[in-house]
């Protein structure tokens, strides 16, 4: 029993952490307001360029830690459980 507590506690220090830092979805919504306010777009114009980049691919993390950081980032921001989490994560973990 007690070799289980350090994994677990390790698990419960990372999903905590995980609430904390700014997720994927919110990190793009950030920077494409950025980029609409730059240029200066307003009303249906700057409605349109936020679709447009909130919908773009966003890049393929290079590393496995990365690709499994995003794709939890993702699953947790959809609210996922059970399995429909682990379909997803394996979806996403195998795209390349």
């Amino acid at each position: 029993m007690k070799m289980l507590r350090v994994p677990l506690l390790m698990l419960g220090l990372l999903l905590c952490s995980q609430g904390f830092a700014a997720t994927a979805q919110q990190t793009k919504m950030t920077t494409c307001n950025a980029d609409a306010t730059a240029k200066a777009l307003k009303g249906d114009e700057r409605k349109a360029f936020m679709s447009n980049c909130l919908k773009a691919a966003p890049a393929t993390p290079s590393t496995p830690q990365e690709r499994m950081k995003t794709c939890n980032a993702t699953a947790t921001t959809q609210a996922l459980k059970g399995d429909a989490r682990k379909a997803f994560m394996s979806d996403c973990l195998k795209t390349k």
